[in-house]
């Protein structure tokens, strides 16, 4: 997100002063000739409105104002300068720029290589009086000098203490004393509806304040598509966060830090109404051992989650649409050590009720390796108390919580499956422990891919029933009822999913 920040900013610096400034000057005089013309009567004009009529607005324009007040002096303007290899990012970068604006950008992309310098900007929250502030990983992600410019416009060089990639936090500090810090919310009680505002620099504009509402709660990681293992439980707002906000503060009515802001989806890369923001629970989790350790052990159990729905609880003799379910166990995992299963449906962790796959992964997340987890599932309808032992999340080692001859099907679901030979494996790698029956082809519009089932899946289990070859699988889909969903555990991608399939008539 860093990069995209940094080329809308360099965009506003070169383009948007300029039209700034011309726009003043038209509003300035749009002003001038209103007060020598269209203001110049006082005496027949419209009154204002009486403080009765507008008691509800000022009121709350007086709240507003006494939250900003609060939390500005505590969120910082965050300047990056950092090292890009041109060849990996520089012309990927001019690309994303408009032909006709390229040639203010001559240091970018081209023909050089090398390590180039480029700029980033982004925003902090101060979260303790003597110095450090906690930002996003992509903010300060390969910096060779952070400044930052604090309130009352010192500017001020910070140190890294330590970043967690996985979700996306860092932890920055400046050499000041009593400076103004945040008070810490609790994210866990928030509520839809819920107003909220968002604090930061977009587009390098340090000090903007933008209010909105929450969204949503527990929305998935929007980067997850890039690392599955990423904890979700997103806060999501309509509150104008734009590239720059990273890092910035989310609060609650009471001034208290609620979020990091953190992403936005938006196909033009700028506000469309769809914010998301870190939960604070886990900012104040991360930041305090980043503050104390200079890294962060995540808990590991090794297990794949969804979630519960309306349309796949029947198959799990659930009678609500809560918990998360456990759709693969990693093998010589916690997990597997502490007796959990596939198909599993997790229903309380540590006496904390789980309503969704996320919120379970972002509670294992923040617990410590070595900690006790008491977890009530329900397997086969039947409730079940397990005891487990937290393990130690390992980068790139682990994969942590979230890893014949063709036989169509193309009338029910849409897809055409195949058996897994040497040659198959060896094209999609698949390993050798995945079981089951490949997707060679998704006919377009159909059941199959409405379930984002592609080809190079493998359909490891028909209504919780293994599958072992093509025709097993198409045995087992053609038995389920006229009317009655299909559920399939699809391996994809190193992960396993189960997937709710409404199927056509035949």
């Amino acid at each position: 997100m860093r990069e995209s920040t940094n080329h809308l900013v360099a965009i506003v610096k070169r383009f948007g002063a300029p039209a700034a400034i011309a726009g003043a000057f038209a509003l300035g005089a749009v002003l001038f000739a209103g007060h020598g013309n269209v203001f110049a009567s006082s005496g027949n004009g419209v009154a204002p409105l009486d403080e009765e009529s507008t008691a509800a607005l000022t009121s709350l324009d007086h709240a507003m104002e006494a939250v900003s007040s609060r939390v500005t002096p505590a969120v910082v303007n965050v300047a990056v300068t950092a090292k890009v290899d041109a060849k990996d990012g520089g012309n990927e970068q001019m690309q994303q720029i408009p032909p006709e604006l390229r040639r203010f950008f001559g240091g970018m992309g081209g023909q050089q290589q090398g390590p180039q310098i480029e700029h980033g900007i982004g925003s902090g929250v101060i979260i303790s009086s003597d110095g450090y502030i906690v930002t996003n990983n992509h903010v300060v992600d390969g910096a060779t000098q952070v400044k930052v410019t604090l309130h009352d416009r010192r500017i001020l060089t910070a140190k890294v203490i330590g970043v967690d990639k996985l979700t996306d936090l860092a932890v920055i500090k400046v050499d000041a004393k009593e400076l103004p810090a945040i008070a810490w919310g609790d994210s866990s009680k928030l509520k839809p509806g819920q107003t909220v505002l968002a604090f930061g620099s977009p587009f390098g504009l340090s000090g903007t304040i933008t209010r909105g509402i929450v969204s949503a709660l527990d929305r998935p990681n929007p980067f997850a598509d890039q690392d599955r293992r990423k904890p979700g439980g997103y806060i999501q707002t309509d509150a104008a966060i734009n590239p720059g906000n990273s890092g910035g503060a989310l609060v609650n009515a009471h001034g208290e830090l609620v979020g990091i802001n953190t992403a936005i989806v938006s196909e033009s890369g700028s506000f469309a109404g769809a914010g998301f923001a870190i939960p604070v629970q886990m900012v104040r989790s991360v930041s305090e051992q980043l503050i104390a350790h200079g890294k962060i052990e995540h808990g590991y159990l090794g297990v794949n989650l969804n979630d519960i729905t309306p349309e796949n609880a029947q198959f799990f003799n659930i009678s609500d649409a809560s918990g998360a379910l456990i759709a693969q166990v990693q093998p010589d995992s916690p997990a597997s050590s502490g007796g959990l299963k596939q198909g599993d449906v997790v229903k309380e962790a540590n006496g904390q009720t789980v309503d969704s796959g996320s919120a379970f992964q972002m509670a294992v997340s923040q617990m410590q390796p070595g900690q006790a987890l008491k977890l009530n599932v329900v397997r086969d309808g039947k409730p079940l108390t397990l005891s487990l032992t937290v393990g130690a999340f390992k980068d790139k080692t682990e994969e942590a919580a979230n890893e014949g001859g063709a036989a169509e099907n193309k009338g029910r679901l849409g897809v055409s499956v195949g058996d897994l030979s040497d040659d198959v494996r060896q094209q999609f790698q698949i390993p050798a422990r995945v079981k089951g029956a490949v997707v060679e082809d998704v006919r377009q519009g159909s059941p199959a891919e409405d379930a984002a089932i592609q080809p190079g899946d493998v359909i490891v289990e028909v209504n919780r029933k293994p599958v072992a070859s093509a025709s097993e699988t198409l045995s087992q889909i053609h038995a389920v009822p006229d009317g009655k969903d299909v559920l399939l555990l699809v391996w994809s991608h190193g992960n396993a999913s189960y997937r709710t399939v409404h199927p056509d008539a035949e």
